[in-house]
């Protein structure tokens, strides 16, 4: 049932809902640690400087989907001063944060991220991030886009001081999928 203008009321319960969320998250390089994307272990790049493993682009993709089911963002729930949270596998960020939705009745339908860096090149792990992350979202793995974009050697990321990834998540709620 469409919304009248002005009203702020929620759908009834069983009607299906579509909501969309954006994630963003950056993270500096650090030598000393295995840069991992989408779980993935990406070889001969530096990782990236994180209380948890640094995987920005399961950090950006969790923060996409909690925003599409209006709850708070990963910081909230895994926060960086917390010690259980120091080298958290994203993974298991991401696992949970997909069984907090769907506890409130959301199911992924697609997530799109952009990796932005210079190096690496994320083609060539594309595959490999998608079917890493496909069953975690429970989704498949032509749900999950990824790409990659040089900043064109702008800025901090054009430096090659670090990487961002920006992702968005489309969420279904309600009786039918």
């Amino acid at each position: 049932m469409p919304r009248k203008p002005g009203t702020a009321t929620e759908p009834s319960p069983g009607t299906p809902e579509t909501r969309v969320g954006i994630g963003y998250d950056s993270h500096r390089f650090d030598k000393s640690r295995t840069l991992i994307l989408g779980g993935v272990t990406i070889p001969g790049h530096p990782g990236l400087a994180a209380h948890s493993d640094g995987d920005a682009l399961c950090h950006a993709l969790s923060d996409a989907i909690l925003g599409a089911a209006g709850h708070v963002d990963i910081g909230a729930l895994f926060p960086d001063d917390r010690e259980e949270n120091r080298g958290r596998d994203s993974l298991e960020i991401l696992l949970r944060v997909v069984e907090r939705v769907a506890g409130a009745g959301f199911h992924i339908q697609h997530v799109d991220a952009t990796v932005i860096t210079e190096q690496p090149r994320i083609g060539g792990y594309r595959a490999a991030i998608q079917a890493k992350l496909a069953p975690v979202l429970g989704v498949a793995t032509e749900s999950v886009g990824v790409k990659g974009k040089s900043n064109e050697g702008m800025g901090w990321i054009g430096r090659g001081e670090g990487l961002a990834c920006i992702a968005v998540a489309t969420l279904r709620r309600g009786t039918s999928q």
